[in-house]
């Protein structure tokens, strides 16, 4: 018995009628009569009666017509089912980002959007530090993360940068530079504080780059701690360990305890939020879910930056 033969029957049975029955199926009406006549002889027992007026179910019909529509109903779902996993719209992913990361607004905006526009999708999250999570998705255990500034580049991965935000120092309320906290500090302002800084030693990323331009502005900084985890980086400094600099996302933490400032030569560090994904994962196929996950989070970065650009263009004018 084919699927085919039990869709045929039940378009006969439910139009009552074997012509009316082809003309829905798109067949003709003797193919159709012989399909029906097979399936009676592979069952074994009469399924219609024929009449004037068209078919009425025998009793064998009837009960063939009910499990018959319940299969063909499962069979319609399945189909949808792998369509819709086959558009990226159900399935499983494996979502990693840093503390860093998901402090700024546009990580958990990406994800509440995810959730709502593909509610067939379940979202597994997870945080580490950005070496870890770069490993993880080059490994295939997450499909991809939010970071900050790469610390690797593993051959078979893609980085893009979303969006980029401005870095402050982070102070001890107590410390000497925390007055004034609206204002801009220099880059000179740093010379001889002791640094908390997040990342693995000598490692790249946002840090080095901080070190490589303190060492090239002439400011002379001790590393006090080199931690893991944004947190921790701010733990410490709360505690009055040293100071570090912070993407301005970060700002709000501790608040009774750390005082932010703009760090006003800054403008060779950047704090951006980078998405990393496997090469080819965006192209669909079995990756689909992940291309889905990526289009969307890529469609929401201009709306994400478009007020900044916008704040600019007002500063730039009001300055001319």
């Amino acid at each position: 018995m084919e699927l085919r033969h039990l869709r045929y029957f039940a378009a006969v049975a439910e139009a009552g009628h074997m012509t009316r029955a082809a003309a829905a199926l798109g067949i003709q009406q003797p193919p159709l009569s012989q399909q029906i006549k097979a399936l009676e002889a592979e069952l074994g027992l009469q399924l219609l009666r024929r009449h004037p007026k068209g078919v009425a179910l025998t009793e064998g019909g009837r009960v063939l017509l009910a499990d018959a529509q319940r299969l063909l109903a499962d069979v319609a779902a399945l189909q949808q089912r792998m369509a819709s996993i086959a558009r990226g719209e159900q399935g499983r992913l494996a979502v990693g980002f840093t503390s860093s990361a998901a402090a700024h607004g546009f990580t958990p905006q990406a994800l509440r959007e995810c959730r709502r526009r593909y509610p067939g999708i379940t979202l597994e999250m997870s945080e580490d530090p950005a070496a870890t999570l770069t490993d993880a998705v080059a490994s295939g255990r997450l499909h991809c993360a939010f970071l900050r500034v790469p610390v690797a580049r593993p051959p078979g991965l893609r980085f893009h940068t979303l969006l980029e935000e401005p870095v402050m120092v982070a102070l001890p309320a107590d410390h000497a530079l925390a007055a004034r906290p609206g204002r801009a500090l220099p880059l000179s302002a740093l010379h001889g504080e002791r640094l908390v800084l997040v990342r693995r030693p000598g490692a790249p990323g946002l840090y080095a780059d901080l070190l490589s331009l303190c060492q090239r502005e002439g400011v002379a900084v001790t590393v006090a701690a080199e931690v893991e985890r944004m947190m921790s980086n701010l733990n410490l400094v709360a505690a009055g360990v040293g100071v570090s600099v912070v993407p301005a996302s970060m700002r709000g933490a501790h608040g009774d305890a750390i005082v932010y400032r703009p760090l006003a030569d800054g403008g060779a560090l950047c704090a951006p939020l980078t998405l990393v994904w496997r090469e080819g994962d965006e192209a669909g196929g079995e990756g689909q879910v992940v291309a889905s996950f990526i289009a969307l989070v890529l469609g929401l970065v201009p709306a994400a930056t478009a007020p900044r650009r916008s704040r600019s263009r007002r500063a730039k004018a009001v300055g001319a």
